[in-house]
């Protein structure tokens, strides 16, 4: 997903109702629900509604289908998947996290067999020396 697109898909879901409907037609699944159910469910005036499920269907978040004389809302989980893609690459251990982690493990180096062994012979030379 480009920025562009997760900035206007975030925009649209920074607002209660609009996050709400989102929630609303995910929870029901690919089927949605006509604008009236919607609104019945959040109990939300028929303007109102119809305000917010405009703003999500141009953030691309909403696909609207005509039936008969109702419009159904159902959620586009393909963007909104990208979107959750977009937010776990980018603010979640996405690459610029990933590559210093590695690049921190290479430059710490790690204990091998020979380094303790070889230490050892060291300090009973040490030990013999002092006697």
């Amino acid at each position: 997903m480009k920025i562009t697109a997760a900035t206007r898909a975030l925009t649209a879901l920074a607002q209660e109702t609009r996050l709400g409907i989102v929630r609303l037609l995910v929870k029901v699944g690919p089927s949605g629900l006509v604008a009236g159910q919607i609104a019945l469910r959040l109990k939300l005036a028929p303007a109102t509604s119809s305000f917010h499920l405009s703003q999500l269907t141009q953030a691309g978040l909403i696909k609207p289908s005509r039936e008969g004389r109702s419009i159904r809302y159902s959620p586009v989980l393909s963007t909104i998947g990208e979107l959750l893609a977009f937010l776990d690459e980018n603010l979640s251990g996405g690459p610029t996290e990933k590559a210093a982690a590695k690049a921190s493990a290479k430059s710490t180096p790690k204990p091998t067999a020979n380094s303790t062994t070889k230490a050892a012979p060291a300090k009973k030379k040490a030990a013999r020396k002092s006697r």
